[in-house]
């Protein structure tokens, strides 16, 4: 629960997380700066080649970790469509994609021990004003290991209710998916208190 780390070791582990979220964050700023659609091609070519040095079950895991963007390609897809700005929706769901692609990448490649370590030297200087910055340190990274867990969850909540139901879920499985949320929060909590909290 803890970690989303890929079991399967590539180049990229033996790398340090403070060089990979360097490079993500120049990365993600390099995506901003382009606004047509053949760089930012090329940028996601250049992700996906990323991924793929991984192996094929490290990049099935990886395209597996996109899946819930889908809704929002489509949205983003039919809106531009309907204000006829092809070029525009482009840029938007190439730069959103690539994004994702990278984060998962330095996601599935770094210890969530070595990136807790990362971030707590750049909270630092918010020890002046009384803040912690193992707390804050922790906080980040648990959210950023949560999210796809939390859709993992519901994604076998909905097809555990295909399962026994013809219709669709929909609204249905969000009380199943809130309780698995604070069950799954609960144990982290009952985890960090049993070695001595986050302090």
């Amino acid at each position: 629960m803890l970690t989303l780390t890929s079991p399967v070791k590539t180049w990229a582990h033996g790398l340090p997380a403070a060089v990979k979220l360097t490079a993500l964050c120049g990365a993600t700023i390099g995506l901003f700066a382009l606004n047509s659609p053949l760089p930012l091609a090329t940028a996601a070519l250049a992700a996906v080649l990323l991924v793929l040095s991984g192996g094929a079950i490290f990049a099935k895991t990886a395209l597996r970790h996109l899946r819930p963007l889908w809704p929002f390609v489509l949205i983003v897809a039919l809106w531009h469509l309907w204000s006829r700005d092809l070029s525009g929706g482009a840029v938007v769901i190439l730069r959103m994609l690539t994004a994702v692609t990278l984060a998962n990448f330095v996601t599935m490649t770094t210890r969530l021990s070595d990136m807790i370590t990362v971030l707590e030297r750049l909270a630092r200087p918010l020890s002046a004003f009384g803040l912690s910055p193992r707390t804050l340190a922790l906080a980040v990274a648990l959210v950023i290991r949560f999210i796809p867990v939390m859709q993992d969850r519901a994604e076998q909540i909905s097809q555990s209710w295909r399962a026994r139901s013809a219709r669709r879920a929909g609204w249905r499985v969000l009380m199943p998916a809130t309780l698995a949320a604070l069950d799954d929060a609960e144990h982290v909590a009952e985890a960090l208190r049993a070695r001595g909290g986050s302090a």
